[in-house]
């Protein structure tokens, strides 16, 4: 497995001074995701999916339960795996700098791990149907389609071997999400890395996931490969949502 969430919980603690409350964003979350794989995970808002991407990424310690990454305690200094993992989020303007023209956004993670941007920037965007032209462009001269596209592009030049998309297509016109979708497979095809693919949107996991993770509440209701899951949810809360899709 390239990454294991065993019996996670984190635990957040709210409130004034005088009345703090702990909340649990999520309860004894165990999820896994295979090398090659895409894992998607639905629920609605509030259910503890970005919380749980936050601690895949390694940006959110667990206050219980255990963390590996390929067969491995995940590393206290996050660091130790720069390149290896990366993620493409809701909004592309979370992750290009304005200020920044295309070409520079594509190469920092390259800068980052002190690597020779080379050939590998125009490569990138070629890979992601972009021509080496969009380079010396700034993100406000792009469609959102194509900065979410730069995007990718940023998030799999160091060839991760593991990315969280972050409801990676919902801010997106639809005939733009399924051009977003199918690039998502075939690079995924091409390159192997594994996924974990978090939305609301049922239509769109169900395009990509091998296999579906269902959460309410704060913890996973329902695990499945995707045709299972399709074709008979077992969870009454599942099958609510794939009545509402």
């Amino acid at each position: 497995m390239i990454l294991d969430l065993a019996d996670v919980t984190v635990t957040f603690t709210t409130g004034p001074p005088l009345r703090r409350t702990r909340v649990d964003a999520v309860r004894g979350v165990s999820l896994s995701v295979a090398e090659g794989e895409t894992l998607g995970v639905v629920g609605e808002s509030g259910s503890g999916k970005t919380t749980t991407s936050r601690v895949a990424l390694g940006l959110q310690r667990p206050t219980s339960g255990t963390v590996h990454f390929d067969g491995r305690p995940f590393p206290r200094n996050r660091r130790a795996l720069a390149g290896r993992i990366q993620a493409v989020l809701q909004h592309p303007h979370w992750s290009l700098n304005p200020r920044m023209r295309i070409g520079q956004s594509v190469a920092e993670p390259l800068a980052v791990l002190g690597r020779p941007t080379g050939t590998l920037v125009a490569d990138a965007l070629e890979q992601v149907g972009l021509e080496p032209g969009f380079a010396g462009r700034y993100p406000h001269e792009l469609s959102g389609g194509q900065r979410q596209r730069v995007s990718i592009a940023r998030a799999l030049v160091t060839r991760p071997d593991f990315v969280v998309f972050d409801e990676a297509v919902s801010a997106l016109d639809v005939s733009v999400q399924a051009q977003i979708l199918n690039l998502l497979r075939d690079l995924q095809a091409e390159f192997g890395f594994s996924a974990l693919f978090i939305s609301h949107d049922l239509g769109a996991v169900r395009y990509v996931a091998d296999r579906i993770a269902v959460m309410r509440g704060g913890e996973v209701v329902e695990t499945a490969d995707a045709a299972t899951f399709y074709a008979a949810p077992e969870h009454p809360y599942s099958r609510q949502l794939l009545e509402s899709l």
